[in-house]
């Protein structure tokens, strides 16, 4: 059985990745986060909505059904995708919609016990419940918490995280940009678990 769920095929930065999104256009977080007027937030720069709403139009019906398929219910294990992948990202575009859709991002890094997954989220209410409801974190998934505040580098990873990732301005704390003029499948900082690395750092974007 072929799983309903649509695997994107990245490109940029993240050339040669593959990756498991929902759509932001319609994600209830992302659209407040995006319509925020804080100048020292990230989202109201959000690279997926410019994406989203200019050349990337056409990704948005099945990353559509991948927010409603994913959100719904907990998925058969048949459902599931097969990924063959060394690394793997989880919403590459959008963000956690809501438990339910958590659970089956670990299902399937359950699946897949070869391949490490890694999730960025701002959803830091939704990590903490899924602990305090004493569900077990899969070994090979990597949580990232994508911190939403521009040139504040955080030193630590919040409770339940295993790294921050970061955006500063493109003249600040240069020495620190561990994450800015490369590829991911040249870097992997993100991606291979117990490295030492628990703090990412980039350049905010230009769209």
């Amino acid at each position: 059985m072929k799983s309903p769920i649509h695997i994107s095929t990245l490109m940029g930065k993240l050339e040669d990745f593959h990756a498991i999104s929902v759509n932001t256009l319609t994600n209830e977080f992302c659209m407040k986060m995006h319509k925020s007027k804080r100048k020292d937030h990230i989202c109201p720069k959000c690279y997926s909505f410019s994406l989203l709403q200019g050349f990337r139009k056409n990704v948005v019906p099945p990353l559509e059904r991948n927010s409603q398929l994913l959100s719904s219910c907990i998925l058969n294990h048949e459902e599931l995708p097969y990924i063959k992948d060394d690394y793997f990202r989880f919403d590459a575009h959008g963000e956690l919609i809501n438990l339910v859709h958590l659970l089956n991002y670990m299902n399937i890094a359950r699946k897949n016990p070869s391949c490490n997954f890694a999730l960025w989220t701002k959803r830091k209410d939704l990590i903490g419940l899924f602990f305090e409801l004493e569900y077990v974190k899969p070994k090979n998934v990597i949580l990232i918490y994508s911190n939403p505040r521009i040139s504040n580098i955080m030193k630590e990873p919040p409770r339940y995280f295993d790294r921050t990732f970061n955006n500063v301005l493109e003249h600040e704390e240069v020495e620190r940009q561990n994450c800015t003029g490369q590829k991911c499948k040249d870097c992997l900082k993100c991606y291979i678990p117990n490295n030492g690395v628990t703090t990412i750092v980039e350049k905010v974007k230009r769209y």
